[in-house]
């Protein structure tokens, strides 16, 4: 799949690491790769050192090494080397079409096999982040969350028959409801290292993190997809389903839900809201996870009735409305939001796609988010500013793309692209 990120590779120390952790070392025994992976790490040490005399990047203690035996650290890092295997929209829908007992134990027997890479991938990558970021006891809780995942899907027996794929999928739920709240613990751990280098004046663009940050939650997509996917077919049939996917998803009648959700939020907050009008063809309907574009629609017009409001709250002038165009083309189906609320400044484009910076006054606490509530698509974390650059990479997922433009002065166009053959292969970071 293609490499999907904000920022180009940069050749320093620790992207590197992460380079590293998708090529094979000529033949070195996992033990030796994971001295190797250190010793970049250690590189990229000296040129983080200027961040902040605390933020060590190895820290004794907290490293896997020093915790877990050593056969299961071999093994993550056996499976880190392993090459991950996307799959497509349309083999989605075609594999689920018709969920006969065989094909729950195919999927199962590859989700077995295939959700141990894809793990291992992410905590070799945790393991060794930049700027001291792998020590934050966030991030550690996150590689330890999926260090324990790793080590129940490797212990399972091999999946036989439908009592096998049964208890398999057991497990997967366990899995999925480990990792609801992924999103934001790791938003704690990137705050945390936000408040310290701006404690000592280093706080820059970091495209090490945005680039680390960009392939972990869109890998993280890919995981909830493939298991939320698997555990769907087992749910009661629903019409025009086939898991989480629909065949015949209106974008004009999920763009319709995401504005009224989005619209009783802003009533909430500020005691009015701007119209939003729809233009499109209710009857067109394509197949696509519901659920994702409602989440990046709602997190569009979110935007657009919070400008709005900013701009017109002291005006006696009714708001312009907010208009939502859904066009239906042969390659793909773009939304386009356009709001009239004064624009961004060209020089604030680039930080409305960073992780580290956020308009909001409140972090969401932790404890405060359900678990049971994200039904296969992101969480909506107003407090960490995330929306944005989460939508964007719910977009790639399935080959469409998110882009923004803005007129300072005037007002902002959002073009949310939609690939509307699904056949492009995941973006495997």
């Amino acid at each position: 799949g293609a490499r999907c990120c904000a920022h180009r590779p940069s050749r320093d120390g620790a992207t590197e690491v992460y380079n590293n952790l998708s090529m094979p070392l000529g033949g070195l025994v996992p033990f030796a790769r994971m001295a190797a992976v250190a010793h970049a790490a250690t590189r990229a040490a000296g040129f983080v050192a200027r961040a902040s005399s605390a933020a060590s990047t190895v820290v004794k203690g907290s490293r896997l090494i020093d915790i877990m035996d050593k056969t299961v650290v071999d093994d993550v890092f056996g499976h880190a080397l392993k090459k991950q295997t996307g799959v497509s929209l349309k083999y989605m829908l075609d594999f689920g079409a018709n969920p006969i007992e065989r094909q729950l134990i195919l999927s199962a027997q590859f989700l077995h096999k295939e959700l141990p890479v894809r793990l291992a991938h992410r905590v070799a990558e945790l393991e060794n982040l930049p700027y001291g970021l792998s020590a934050k006891s966030s991030i550690l809780k996150v590689r330890d969350w999926y260090v324990e995942s790793f080590k129940e899907l490797r212990t399972f027996p091999t999946i036989k028959d439908l009592g096998d794929e049964i208890k398999f999928t057991e497990l997967l739920r366990s899995i999925y409801r480990r990792h609801a709240n992924v999103v934001p613990v790791m938003a704690q751990g990137v705050a945390e290292l936000r408040r310290e280098l701006v404690k000592h004046n280093s706080l820059t663009e970091l495209p090490e993190i945005h680039q680390f940050m960009d392939g972990f939650y869109l890998s993280r997509i890919g995981i909830r997809i493939l298991i939320g996917q698997h555990i769907a077919l087992h749910e009661p049939p629903k019409s025009n389903h086939i898991g989480l996917i629909c065949t015949k998803c209106s974008p004009v009648q999920v763009a319709q839900d995401a504005i009224n959700d989005a619209r009783s939020i802003c009533l909430r907050e500020y005691g009015a809201s701007p119209e939003v009008t729809v233009y499109g063809d209710p009857k067109f309907a394509f197949p696509y996870v519901p659920s994702h574009l409602h989440h990046m629609v709602f997190e569009l017009v979110k935007n657009s009735l919070r400008a709005m409001q900013d701009k017109y709250e002291d005006d006696d002038v009714e708001p312009p409305p907010i208009r939502l165009v859904v066009a239906e083309g042969g390659e793909d189906v773009t939304i386009k939001v356009s709001d009239e609320g004064g624009g961004i400044p060209r020089s604030g484009m680039p930080s409305i796609w960073t992780y580290l910076y956020s308009t909001a006054k409140q972090p969401v606490e932790v404890e405060a988010l359900d678990p049971a509530a994200e039904g296969g698509g992101p969480v909506v974390l107003a407090g960490y500013g995330y929306g944005l650059p989460i939508s964007r990479l719910y977009a790639r997922y399935f080959g469409g793309d998110l882009q923004i433009i803005s007129m300072e002065g005037y007002g902002t166009d959002a073009y949310l692209h939609l690939n509307r053959l699904g056949n492009s292969q995941e973006p495997l970071p």
